[in-house]
Parts: structure tokens; sequence; C-alpha cells
């Protein structure tokens, strides 16, 4: 049997939708591996759940296990060491919902819902509830991965039209935070798998009329040697992971 790479998208605090792909997949072996393209946390109800069940996972697994660091990992260093408010206040990022997965609180009911006014003079604190043992194993994640299949970021490369950098030559904020429409539409090389950008935000282009008509929006995006595998885990959606070589999917719906 060839080696095999299943990589998983972004959770974002959707621990049910984890805990029902990873049985999903094969059994795994030896010579697999298994690639987290980060985001782990924020948005979904249950974010330490989350970080704990990866832990786990790669405590436990057969297979070589990389978790990649996402860009809402990346903030969070950065919030631990100096408080980011942009990123703390904006109620989008699920910085909130990670902040009563943590403490223990009752999810957040809906969007709309936000903290106490106690519970928001501590948690822009963040050193005061952070758990650091969960800030140096994001601190210690890596920003990028390569094997044989394909390379895996979570967001994207440096670069502009037809002509993209190797991960080992862009820079950490293009491989956590890119959204270039160039780069869906112009990417070419080895095979890339990536995740960040919701696959009903990525162009359509590429198919024709018949094909668009036919799409699911909320599928794994595919264009030519690029995969983009975030389907909304955390944010309405569900969680993706896709077999490589084979290009085959599997899904938490």
């Amino acid at each position: 049997m060839s080696k095999r790479t299943f990589v998983i998208g972004d959770i974002h605090g959707d621990r049910a939708a984890l805990a029902r792909l990873l049985p999903r997949l094969p059994p795994l072996h030896a010579d697999d591996t298994v690639v987290f393209l980060g985001d782990y946390v924020d948005r979904g109800p249950d974010s330490m759940g989350v970080i704990r069940d990866v832990q786990q996972f790669v405590r436990d697994s057969v297979a070589t296990v990389i978790c990649l660091r996402g860009n809402h990992e990346d903030k969070w260093i950065e919030s631990y060491e100096t408080p980011d408010v942009a990123f703390l206040v904006h109620a989008g990022n699920g910085g909130h919902a990670f902040y009563r997965s943590v403490k223990g609180g009752p999810p957040l009911a809906s969007e709309d819902d936000t903290l106490t006014v106690d519970e928001l003079r501590e948690y822009f604190e963040v050193a005061s509830w952070f758990p650091p043992d969960v800030y140096e194993w994001m601190k210690a994640l890596p920003l990028w991965h390569e094997d044989e299949h394909a390379i895996y970021v979570h967001a994207g490369l440096d670069g502009e039209g037809s002509e993209w950098k190797h991960p080992r030559d862009s820079r950490p904020k293009a491989l956590l935070w890119m959204r270039e429409p160039d780069f869906f539409r112009g990417y070419h090389g080895k095979r890339l798998v990536f995740g960040h950008t919701p696959v009903s935000e990525l162009p359509l282009d590429h198919l024709g009329t018949l094909a668009r008509w036919l799409d699911d929006p909320g599928d794994v995006w595919q264009r030519g040697d690029l995969c983009g595998i975030d389907t909304g885990a955390g944010k309405g959606g569900f969680l993706s992971a896709v077999e490589l070589p084979r290009a085959r999917v599997y899904e938490s719906r």
C-alpha cells in the first residue's frame, strides 16, 4: 500500500464535527500522515475540547500527525503576549466562544450573544485565563508541511499572478492570512491544499455553466493544482478531509 496523507480542514471549535469525521477515515497505518490545517478554535462551542481531542489523537495515532498553525492560533499567541484588542473585540472572530469554552461556561446562544460585563473584564486580560500549556502548544505549531503528494498551508503563499513562492520563501502573514483572488485563479505547480477561505467564497469561473449550476457551494473546492477544504465547521457548515493521492473526500455531515 502506498503512503497516504489525510488532510483535515478548519475545525473552529466544532468538536462534534471532529468526533464524527475521524471514525469515517479508513484505518490508519504507520506510513500514513494526517495533516491538520489549523484554526482549531473560535466560533464553535468547544474549542478546548477540540484542542484536547487533537492532542490525544496525536498521542494515540499510529500515523504521523502534523498540526499546522492557523491565523486564529497565531492571533491568540499574539494576544497572550500583548493583547490585540482589535482581534479580541470583534465578535465575528469568535473569541468570546473560546473564552467560554476555556472557563467551562455555557456556550453562547447565538452569534449575537456576548459575554457578561464581568467576563469581558477578564477576557481582555488574556494571560489571566488562557491556559499556558495551550499557548506553548500553539506557539510550537509549524506554518507549513510538504510531502510527496502535496504542499499544505493554512491560507496561501506569497506571490502574484501565476508566480507563487514556495512556503519556505513566503512570509508567515501570507501562509496564515492570504486570500488573494490571483492565487485561487493563477496558482500552478505542485498540488497544494489549504483552508482559511470558506469554499463558498472561492471562485467558480473555471467551471462551465452546467457544472456551476450542479455544483454544491459547500463541497470541497478543487481547481487545477489547488484544493480548498474549509467547508465551514464551527460556522454553520461541516468538517472535511481529503485523502491523497486519491483525492477522496470525507465529511462530517
